[in-house]
């Protein structure tokens, strides 16, 4: 005995009978509804720290004695932290510092570098940047690990 009932559907449907349900169903759903406020996109607020910009632009332009010097009396677990490569000063942490410290440091004129993983601060010197590791360019040290005079 045949039956005249219809086959539920299983969902898998050609792409294109797929798409021409889905505008029909979802045209209603779009339709654009009139609301006594306007939307406006959620804006993302800063969460930085200020830094005052004008004695940043000045601590870059710093030579690397006195970026350790400010390292060491302003930020000493860090100095602790900190390698010269070339006349540049990088900071390397095993986690995210504080959001304290990440403040100060940019203050102190370093920025991240995403590549190097590393907080790094010019000294002075912008033309460091090469594809190679500047390590193998450059001498290193760890200005911790010295005596001072």
């Amino acid at each position: 005995m045949k039956t005249n009932t219809q086959k539920s559907k299983s969902g898998l449907e050609s792409r294109s009978a797929q798409l021409s349900s889905n505008n029909t169903s979802t045209a209603a759903a779009e339709a654009p509804k009139e609301s006594a406020f306007p939307i406006t996109p959620a804006l993302k607020t800063d969460t930085r720290l200020p830094i005052d910009s004008e004695a940043r632009k000045k601590n870059r332009t710093l030579p690397t004695p006195k970026v350790l010097h400010l390292l060491l009396t302003s930020l000493p677990d860090v100095y602790r932290a900190a390698e010269v490569v070339g006349k540049w000063v990088w900071v390397t942490f095993k986690e995210q510092p504080a959001a304290e410290i990440r403040q100060q440091l940019a203050q102190l004129g370093f920025h991240w570098n995403r590549e190097r993983l590393a907080w790094q601060h010019p000294c002075g010197e912008y033309r460091l940047s090469s594809a190679q590791d500047p390590h193998e360019k450059y001498a290193s040290y760890h200005p911790a690990d010295h005596k001072t005079a």
